[in-house]
Order: C-alpha cells, then sequence, then structure tokens
C-alpha cells in the first residue's frame, strides 16, 4: 500500500493571513510524523505567500522521515534547494496568479530546462520527482530528462463529478503508473485527494506514496492534526468510500 507524505503549506497560509508567528508548519510537520507519515512535502514558492525560507531551514533539521521540497523550474528554486538540501525536489509549474498548482510539469514542451534542473539537482546529490499530468508523453519525457520519479497529478480524478468520469480517470492514472514503472520511474500521486476518494489510487499497486495536504490541514482545524493524518492513513487503506466506514456521523 501506499505511504503518505503530509503537505503542510496551508498551516502557513493560516500564518500568513495575520503574518503571524502560529501557527508553525514546523510543529505541524512533527505531529504528522508522530502520526505515521512517511514524508513532509513543502511548496516554497517564488511570490512566498504561504511558506517562508526560514520555514524550510527549520522543517530540514527538524524532519525525521523525508523532506520533499516542491518547486518552480528557475535558477532561483535550484540555488534554494542546492542549498537547503531537502531529501527529494519535486519540480511543478507555477503561476502566480493561480490559487494552487492548475495542471502537470510540461516536460514535453520544456525538456530542455526541465534536464537542466534535473541535472543540477542529482548532481546536488538530491531525487527529482517531476509533477505531471496522467499522460504517457508526459511520462516518456519524464524518463528521458532522467528524473528518479513522477508523481501523477489526481486532480482531474478527484475532480470528476460522475462514476463514469472517475472511473476514467481512474484507469488513467493505472496506465500512466505502469509505463512509468516500465521505463524504470518510480511513481508517486497527489493533488485533490481527501478521505472520501483517496482509497483506490493508494490502492495502485505502482504508487509508492501520496501527497496529501489541503484536505489534512482542513480536518487537522477541527480534530488536530495527529487524528487528521492518523485517519487519512486509515482512508488510504481501504477501496470503499470513506463516509461508509465512519458512519453516519461522519
Amino acid at each position: 500500500m501506499a505511504l503518505l507524505c503530509v503537505n503542510v503549506d496551508h498551516v502557513a497560509t493560516i500564518r500568513e493571513a495575520r503574518r503571524a508567528q502560529e501557527p508553525d508548519p514546523a510543529q505541524a510537520a512533527v505531529l504528522a510524523e508522530l502520526a505515521g507519515a512517511s514524508g513532509i512535502t513543502v511548496h516554497l514558492r517564488e511570490d512566498r505567500r504561504h511558506v517562508q525560507d526560514r520555514d524550510v531551514e527549520v522543517l530540514r533539521r527538524l524532519v525525521k522521515t523525508k523532506l520533499n521540497l516542491e518547486m518552480a523550474v528557475t535558477e532561483e528554486m535550484i540555488r534554494v534547494a542546492l542549498a537547503m538540501k531537502p531529501d527529494m525536489a519535486t519540480l511543478v509549474p507555477e503561476r502566480r496568479e493561480e490559487l494552487t498548482t492548475e495542471g502537470g510539469l510540461d516536460v514535453h514542451g520544456r525538456a530542455e530546462a526541465v534536464g537542466r534542473a534535473v541535472r543540477a539537482l542529482r548532481e546536488g546529490g538530491i531525487a527529482v520527482s517531476l509533477f505531471i499530468d496522467p499522460d504517457q508523453d508526459q511520462v516518456s519525457a519524464a524518463a528521458r530528462a532522467d528524473a528518479d520519479l513522477v508523481e501523477l497529478h489526481t486532480g482531474a480524478y478527484a475532480e470528476a463529478k460522475e462514476h463514469k468520469a472517475q472511473q476514467a480517470e481512474m484507469a488513467r492514472l493505472i496506465k500512466t503508473a505502469t509505463l512509468a514503472r516500465e521505463l524504470g520511474l518510480r511513481v508517486n500521486a497527489g493533488h485533490g485527494l481527501n478521505y472520501l476518494n483517496v482509497g483506490p489510487v493508494a490502492a495502485i499497486p505502482e504508487v509508492e506514496e501520496l501527497n496529501i495536504g489541503h484536505s489534512i490541514i482542513a480536518r487537522g482545524v477541527l480534530v488536530g492534526m495527529e487524528r487528521a493524518v492518523r485517519e487519512m492513513l486509515a482512508a488510504m487503506e481501504t477501496r470503499r468510500a470513506w463516509s461508509e466506514v465512519r458512519g453516519p456521523r461522519w
């Protein structure tokens, strides 16, 4: 079964709403690890809208499992990553006006720039993952770029309103995950996953780890970070809807 990497960006989002000192993403990360998370993800955006450089520095010292730094394909972010030394860097597309990451990285269309970034990071001892749509051309391009992993964008699956559409998106995820493994890439997945829809994605044999943030942080505001992480781990263990597991009180 897939492992769980918890994204703590939105703890910083709450803090930055008041430009305050709390809540602290590092404290959330410690609680997530205590609850069973296999890693911590954090996205240092170019505009520093939520996570700040100091957050990454503190997380690098405190995280005991694995620190995954999401980052744009820019010279500035490459310099930051090489200085911070996360265990893994995930290259993502980034637009300043977006609320959250929209779509996967166009590895096929940006082959030269992505390839340079991958080489620089790997030479610095950092494993590299590429956040891509579940598209065979993008998977093939990721393999040519010599990435270590791909993270399949699950947004279309998560946002599908009808069962037939959701099944079609699941088929795409399975097909591209299979191709990625055949090409020698390790496979992660994430985006839009929550307690209701995570089970089937976690059950894809090729998927090693899921990156989940918003749903866990939203739940954690109500019930606490440790419980929210444990509940997500439980949801990942079943193909059934989480509402069936939790019962009517959910």
